[in-house]
């Protein structure tokens, strides 16, 4: 089921959050269209493509998008590139670090001309009337990794920041942090390298005006109020190599 998160003139947002079956991660898929130009991010592996690719049929004209975006090089990510290229007209858009590795993901050549890199400062990405802006996320978790926010809407897709192990009302936003923590805590201690990058990140963040922030797994956030908790709570959270001691580095046995 697709939940649209803006839909105002010729300008929408739509988040597909049940797209997944089986063992594997939950993961959420997202949609940008302005003016008749569309825009899909992180759109997952095998798992997702077919599922997603009937379901855009509802929002656009799929052979034609505009752009395949890849916040990073995960599998739960862009896996299924190969399909989306063979299938649709797309340019695949994808951090300038892993522009020698997503070919790994598809035939030999159907990358050649089909690939905009994104430098690691940013870039601003033109679709239809609008420019989606691509933000820096480095070591949040990948090494060159970037978010994306979309200036009509307000929204922040955050990526794997603010990800959380929700099972299910994955439609219902949190507007209270104390009901997401339980379900991040350990995800972000774990997967973000550490505080100093997610301070810098969060300082970064303050500067947007932002509406929703929705990671690619779990349940979005809604309102100033809860985001702003985040920004707070991930600014302080000691996390990946803040936590490594000699003892996570010893022979085993």
């Amino acid at each position: 089921m697709a939940l649209e998160l803006y839909n105002k003139g010729n300008h929408a947002c739509v988040i597909f959050s049940d797209l997944v079956v089986g063992e594997a991660v939950q993961a959420n898929q997202f949609l940008i269209t302005d003016h008749g130009h569309a825009a899909l991010i992180d759109p997952g592996g095998e798992l997702t493509y077919t599922r997603l690719f009937m379901a855009l049929r509802d929002y656009v004209s799929v052979t034609g998008l505009d752009y395949v975006i890849a916040s990073h090089q995960d599998p739960d990510i862009v896996a299924s590139l190969n399909r989306w290229l063979v299938g649709t007209e797309c340019k695949a858009v994808v951090p300038q670090l892993w522009e020698r590795f997503i070919p790994h993901f598809t035939a030999v050549g159907k990358t050649r001309g089909r690939m905009i890199s994104i430098p690691d400062p940013g870039m601003q990405l033109e679709l239809g009337n609008i420019s989606l802006l691509a933000l820096p996320a480095h070591f949040l978790h990948a090494e060159g990794n970037f978010q994306f926010y979309d200036p009509v809407s307000k929204i922040l897709f955050s990526g794997d920041m603010g990800a959380n192990l929700a099972s299910s009302d994955l439609h219902k936003p949190f507007k209270k942090l104390s009901e997401a923590v339980p379900l991040m805590e350990s995800f972000h201690r774990r997967y973000m390298n550490s505080r100093k990058v997610a301070l810098y990140w969060a300082n970064m963040v303050r500067e947007l005006d932002i509406e929703w922030m929705v990671p690619q797994h779990g349940r979005p956030f809604k309102g100033k109020k809860v985001i702003n908790e985040f920004l707070n709570w991930i600014s302080l959270l000691e996390c990946g190599v803040d936590l490594m001691t000699q003892a996570h580095y010893r022979l085993p046995g």
